[in-house]
Formats: structure tokens, sequence, C-alpha cells
């Protein structure tokens, strides 16, 4: 018992460990994180607070031109942060000269201030979550620091769901902690970090890559079974069917408030995933049963998700296309955008497999992620490829050059190789029968109970009637 304890202290520490040197780098870059659509979020934010539509604009203004005399020129050139030459009193009086500007022609109501046509920033207004995520940072500490604050929370809290992911379906301790690293190291750390509200959607993303890890278990896990109920490894591994039922429907409810499209597209292709695989395991004369039931729970969730955007009369797909083809609406609509669009969609899928042939550190990481899906034996595994392709829908939803070289819409599909890699760290399991913790592939004694239905999973004798 003292060993083991001893052991889940020191995956702790390693936790803390990789937190603490990650706040660390990120202090480097308190400020110069802005981007064009920040000052709409923290406008909604100042809003929220308590201030004024102006003075939340005014707040707005100034942070945006002050953070972007510390960023760096985009490589695209039509996507850079600041005009180049541009210094901060100029940004500010460009901002106001267009604040007035759409004042003087009708955009007069809503939470964010009138930086653009009443159209556009209705995208923001249908995104209340991260603003009001952010009003306790900011009012207690600033624009500045609040957002950075804000951002490391999202980022830590996003690491620790996916060690938390790759503990409860069976992974090591130091896979575990391989997976934090590589979700902080990787493009999902740099868009967590952003004050945008794509960070917190991927941290409310991986809630929900937790909680179908939790839905597929064939039961708790138990002191029996780990011989401890301590540290935050024991306790993932206790958690069974209903915590894991709450944390996609929370995680996919609080995502609705924050990115509603990224919410439909996750909620989707993880019920297409789980349905898959319920099916396959329908043709081996497998019980589906976990598989089929946490399918259903994302294709209801999806259903409940579209449903509700649509009758709040939030901007639906044809608004996007739209947006995209006329310039955030300052040109007349197309009587029919779709041909465009996928005129769009080719363009910019030929660019990013350019880039990707040019810069192949993405395609390195998915053949690992690959090689880990044939080689391992895991639930979290097509748990991480529907997460990925729910970042490959998104990207395909704004063909936007402006966006070949960021990660942001696309960073769900990072998340694929953060959760796959690790397990390459852990023997495969092999064989039948019991899968004990000294037999299970795995280094210590807390690692939790297989996964019920998951590939290769092997059901606990105590569960079987």
């Amino acid at each position: 018992m003292p060993n083991i304890r001893r052991k889940q202290h020191l995956g702790l520490i390693g936790m803390l460990l990789i937190a603490v040197a990650f706040a660390a780098l990120q202090v480097t870059a308190v400020t110069g994180r802005a981007s064009p659509d920040t000052k709409n979020y923290l406008s909604y934010a100042l809003s929220l607070s308590g201030e004024s539509r102006e003075e939340a604009g005014r707040r707005a203004i100034a942070h945006s031109c002050a953070s972007g005399q510390h960023a760096s020129l985009s490589p695209v050139p039509w996507t850079n942060r600041k005009d180049v030459g541009e210094s901060e009193e100029q940004c500010v009086r460009r901002l106001n000269d267009s604040v007035a500007y759409w004042l003087h022609h009708g955009n007069t109501e809503g939470m964010t201030a009138p930086f653009a046509n009443q159209r556009f920033m209705a995208i923001f207004e249908a995104r209340p979550g991260y603003p009001l995520f952010l009003v306790p940072f900011v009012t207690a500490f600033g624009a500045t620091w609040g957002l950075w604050l804000a951002g490391l929370v999202i980022a830590l809290a996003g690491s620790v769901c996916v060690l938390l992911a790759l503990r409860a379906a069976g992974a090591s301790r130091r896979a575990g902690l391989a997976g934090q690293a590589l979700y902080l190291a990787l493009p999902t750390g740099t868009v967590a970090m952003n004050p945008l509200s794509d960070g917190l959607a991927l941290a409310l993303g991986t809630v929900v890559v937790l909680g179908c890890v939790l839905l597929l278990r064939d039961r708790p896990r138990t002191d029996a079974d780990t011989g401890t109920t301590t540290g935050p490894a024991a306790r993932a591994g206790a958690a069974g069917p209903r915590a894991g039922a709450v944390l996609v429907a929370g995680g996919l409810a609080l995502m609705f408030l924050v990115r509603y499209s990224q919410a439909l597209l996750l909620a989707v292709a993880l019920a297409a995933v789980l349905l898959a695989w319920s099916g396959r395991l329908r043709l081996r004369r497998r019980p589906p049963g976990p598989v089929l039931r946490a399918g259903a729970l994302c294709g209801a969730l999806a259903a409940g998700v579209y449903a509700g955007a649509h009758l709040l009369g939030w901007p639906m797909g044809q608004d996007s296309a739209q947006d995209l083809l006329t310039h955030h609406y300052q040109r007349p609509d197309l009587p029919n955008p779709w041909p465009e669009f996928f005129v769009r969609e080719r363009v910019f899928w030929s660019a990013w497999l350019r880039r990707q042939a040019a810069q192949p550190i993405l395609p390195v990481l998915l053949a690992l992620s690959a090689w880990a899906l044939l080689r391992r034996r895991s639930a979290v595994l097509p748990i991480a490829l529907a997460a990925g392709a729910a970042g490959l829908l998104n990207q395909a939803g704004h063909p936007n050059l402006g966006q070949l070289y960021g990660y942001r819409l696309i960073v769900f599909l990072w998340l694929l190789p953060a959760l796959a890699i690790p397990l390459l760290l852990d023997r495969p399991r092999t064989g039948t029968g019991h899968l004990s913790p000294s037999r299970g592939g795995t280094e210590d004694h807390s690692v939790p109970a297989p996964v019920g239905g998951a590939p290769g999973g092997v059901r606990h004798p105590a569960s079987r009637s």
C-alpha cells in the first residue's frame, strides 16, 4: 500500500511539474496574442461585467491595439494582425472611426461593441459562453492579465482531461503524463492560450472525450480492483457510465454556448464513429451495449444542439458560407453560394496539402497515430479519431486561405496525436482472460479496469452474468 501511494504521489507531482513548466513558458508572452476577433469577445465580457457598450468598446480597442504592437506579423500578407507600420495611436483612431461608422449605419444593439455590421457581429453574440467565462478574470485582473490567466486555466484544464481520459482507458501513468505534455506542446496548447473561443471549446471537447471513455466502461473501478482510492487517476478509474454521461452531456451543453457549430460537429462525429463501432461489434457477435448507448447519447445531443441553434435564430451553415464569400457581409449575398463555396474548398485543401508536404509535422504525427490505432487496443482511440474528424469538418466549413497558416479551426485534429501517440509507450495487450494491473502492459497498480466493448478489451470476470 505505501508503495502504491508513493507512485500515485509521483504521478501527481509529474502532472504539476508539467503544468508549472508550461505556465512559466507562457509568462514570456503575456501580451501580443490578440487577434482581430479578440476585441469582440473582450467587449462582450466587459459589457457583461457592467461596463456600458461604449466603454467596453473603448477598452477592447485599447487592449487590441496595445497587444498588436507586440504581435509578430502573419506570414500571410492579407491576415496581418496590424497594418505594417501602424502605430498604437493610429490603430486606436482607425478602430474608433470604424465603430462610429457602424453606429451611424444601424448597429446600435447587442452586447458587443459595433466593430462591424450587425449581421457579422451576430456571430459573436451567439457565443456568450466564452465572454461569460472571461468576466471574473478581466474584472479581477484587467484585460491583459485576465485574458492570459483565463487562457492558462483553459489550457491546463484541457491537458488534465487528456491525462485522465488516457488513464481511465487503461493507459499507464507515463502515457497519461505524455498525453498531458503533448497536449500543451502541440497547437492544442497554443490555441488554448489564445484569447478566442476556440480554446475553451477545445477544453470542453476534452471533457466530452473523458466522458465518452467513462461511458464505455463495464463498471466503476472498486477498491478491491485498485487497492486504493487516492489520486486523480484513481478517482477517474472509480467513475462509471453515469459520470461519463454527465460529462458528455454537460460538456456539449457548455460547448453549445461557446461555439455551437463545433459542438454540433463533435457530437455528430462521435455518434457516427460509435454507432459504426457498435455495428462492427454486432457483426462479430459481441455485445455492443455500452458503445451503442454512447453513440445514441451523442446522436441525441447532436440533434439537441442543432435544434437549439435553430430555435435561437443563431447563424447556420448558409450564413457561414455567405460570410466567407461576401467578405463578412460587406457585399450582397449570392443567390446560390455553394458552387463558389466548393471551389474555395478545392483551392484551400490543395494549398493545405502542399503546406503539409513542405512542413510534414502533422503528417508524421498522424502516421504515428495510425500506428497506434493499428497496434494498440484502447477505447480512447476511436473517440480520438472522432475528435480529429470533427476538426477536419470544422475546417471544411471555413475554407479560408487566411487560416492556412493557423491551427484554431482545425485544432480538434491535433487531439488525435495527443491521445493516440502516448499509447505507444505501453506494451500491447495480448492474449485473453482477465487483464490485471500487473498483466495489462502497464507499469503501476492504479490502472483502471479495461473498457467493456473496446477493441481488444476484456470484461472483468465479476461483470459477467
